[in-house]
C-alpha cells in the first residue's frame, strides 16, 4: 500500500471540472470505527498533507501508539480527541480523479441526531457503519431512519472490524441481511453493503486479500461511481430569487435582472415563467450567466433572468414554468427535527425561513412525535425537545409556494427562527415523513454479493 506523503500529480482544473461532486456523509454508533474509515478514506487516497499525517503520528507516538491513529484526522475538537467520540459535523473535502467529493462526518450519539440531520441533509448518498461483532444494534436504526427522513438516494452499510470477527462471510451476510430488510421497509431506494476493516484497511481504498469471497466494490470505488441518480436537472425548474439587479448606468439604462442560484431544474429563453406568490406570468427574455448571454441554465448554476415584462419582482420571490408551479399556503404540514435545546411548543411564534424568503409564522400543532427506536409516534406531545423528531402543522402569516420534500429536497425543506435572537430552531420537511417501502434490490450480479 502507498503512504499518503509519496508525491502525486494534483488534478488540473480541467480534470477537477470534468469530475461529478458526491456529497456523501458518515454515521455510526460509538466505537463503531467511523473516524478511522474516514482517516483510512483520506489517507489512502492520498489526501492528507504531509503536515497534517505528521502531525497525527507525533500524537499518536505521544500515546505509546505504534501506528497512527487516523481518526485523529477527523476528530478536530479537543473534547473529540480527549474522549474519542465525534461530536461535531466535520467537513472534509477531497477529490479523485474519477470524482470530488464533500464529506460530513457526522456524530453517532442519539443526543447529537440533530448533528446528523445537518450532515445527511444535503448528501447523496450516507455511510452507515456497523460493527460486525454487535450487528445491526438502536442507534444502527436510527441512523437508517434519519437517512429515509432526509430521502437520501443511496446508503451504504459498512460492516467493519471484520478483522475481529475472522473475516467470516457467514457474519457479514447475517448483518447485511438484517440492515437490508430494515432499511427498505423505511423506504430507502438503494443499499449497497461492504465488508471492511477500517484499522487494516480491507476494502477501503484497495480490495482487500482477506475476503476473497467478497466480490464487490470498495468503499472509494462504490463512491467514484455510484449514479448521482437523481439528477436536479430534470427536476421541476425553481429558482429563488437572492437579489434584483438595476445597475441605471449609461451603458445598461434599462437593465434589470432577477439573480440567484437555480435549485432545480432548467430554464430557457421564451419560456412561461410565474412569478411566486403574486402569480404574475411572463416570458424570459434572456438569461446572463457569468456576464454572457446564453439560451440555457440549469441547476446549479447562478444566474440572472431577464423578463419580458415590467412587473414587480423582489427578493424571496420564487420564479417556475407556468405549466409546473406549486401550489401556494398558508397551512404548513411538515416532519420536522428539533435542533435547538429550547423546545418548539405549540403558540410557539417563530420565522419560517423558506429558499430566499423569510415569514411570520405560528406552530399551531404538534400531532405527534417519532421514536426512532421502533418508528412508533407519541401522539400530541405538546413539544419537542432537542434532537427530537416530529409532526408539526404551521401557519404562515403571507402564503409560500411549497414542494413536497418527496420532489425536491431543496424547495421543500425549510427552517424555523427564533425571531428574538436569530437562532435556528428546527429543520422541516414539507410532505410525509417515509418514502414508500422499496423491495429488497439483488446485488448478486452487479457487486458479487448475493443475500
Amino acid at each position: 500500500m502507498t503512504s499518503a506523503t509519496e508525491p502525486t500529480e494534483p488534478l488540473s482544473v480541467e480534470q477537477l471540472s470534468a469530475t461529478t461532486l458526491l456529497r456523501f456523509a458518515t454515521a455510526g454508533s460509538v466505537d463503531d470505527g467511523k473516524s478511522t474509515l474516514v482517516g483510512r478514506l483520506l489517507h489512502d487516497s492520498k489526501s492528507v498533507l504531509t503536515d497534517q499525517l505528521e502531525a497525527v503520528e507525533r500524537v499518536s507516538a505521544d500515546r505509546g501508539q505504534d501506528t497512527p491513529d487516523l481518526a485523529l484526522l477527523t476528530d478536530g475538537l479537543r473534547a473529540e480527541r480527549e474522549q474519542g467520540i465525534t461530536i461535531d459535523v466535520a467537513y472534509r473535502y477531497f477529490a479523485t480523479a474519477r470524482r470530488r467529493f464533500i464529506l460530513a462526518d457526522t456524530p453517532g450519539h442519539v443526543q447529537y441526531t440533530r448533528n446528523m440531520v445537518t450532515g445527511a441533509s444535503t448528501a447523496d448518498l450516507a455511510v452507515v457503519l456497523v460493527d460486525a461483532r454487535n450487528g445491526v444494534i438502536e442507534q444502527t436504526r436510527r441512523h437508517a431512519a434519519v437517512a429515509a427522513l432526509l430521502r437520501v438516494p443511496h446508503v451504504v452499510l459498512a460492516v467493519n472490524k471484520m478483522d475481529l470477527v475472522g473475516y467470516q462471510e457467514s457474519v457479514f451476510a447475517a448483518v447485511a441481511e438484517e440492515f437490508t430488510a430494515y432499511a427498505s421497509e423505511l423506504g430507502v431506494p438503494e443499499i449497497t453493503a461492504i465488508p471492511i476493516s477500517a484499522l487494516a484497511g480491507d476494502n477501503v481504498v484497495e480490495p482487500s486479500a482477506n475476503m476473497d469471497w467478497y466480490g464487490g466494490p470498495t468503499v472509494l470505488e462504490h463512491l467514484e461511481t455510484v449514479p448521482v441518480s437523481h439528477d436536479l436537472a430534470h427536476c421541476h425548474a425553481r429558482l429563488p430569487v437572492q437579489y434584483v439587479i438595476r445597475p441605471q448606468t449609461a451603458e445598461h439604462p434599462d437593465y434589470r435582472g432577477y439573480a440567484g442560484q437555480i435549485a432545480a431544474g432548467t430554464f430557457r429563453v421564451g419560456e412561461s415563467v410565474t412569478v411566486l406568490p403574486s402569480g404574475r406570468t411572463t416570458k424570459v427574455a434572456g438569461i446572463d450567466l457569468l456576464g454572457t448571454p446564453v439560451d440555457v441554465a440549469w441547476t446549479p448554476q447562478s444566474v440572472t433572468l431577464l423578463l419580458a415584462d415590467d412587473i414587480d419582482v423582489s427578493r424571496g420571490d420564487l420564479l417556475v414554468p407556468s405549466k409546473d408551479a406549486p401550489p401556494t399556503t398558508q397551512d404548513v404540514e411538515a416532519t420536522v427535527c428539533h435542533v435547538a435545546d429550547q423546545p418548539l411548543t405549540v403558540g410557539h411564534r417563530v420565522l419560517l425561513k423558506h429558499g430566499t424568503r423569510t415569514v411570520k409564522a405560528i406552530v399551531k400543532d404538534i400531532p405527534s412525535r417519532l421514536t426512532l427506536d421502533d418508528l412508533s409516534l407519541h401522539p400530541h406531545p405538546g413539544r419537542l425537545a432537542a434532537n427530537d423528531i416530529g409532526r408539526v402543522k404551521i401557519r404562515t402569516a403571507e402564503p409560500l409556494p411549497l414542494d413536497s420534500y418527496a420532489d425536491s429536497r431543496r424547495t421543500g425543506a425549510f427552517i424555523l427562527i427564533d425571531p428574538s435572537d436569530g437562532t435556528t430552531l428546527t429543520a422541516g420537511m414539507v410532505g410525509e415523513s417515509f418514502a414508500a417501502p422499496q423491495p429488497v434490490k439483488n446485488e448478486g450480479d452487479e457487486d458479487g454479493w448475493d443475500f
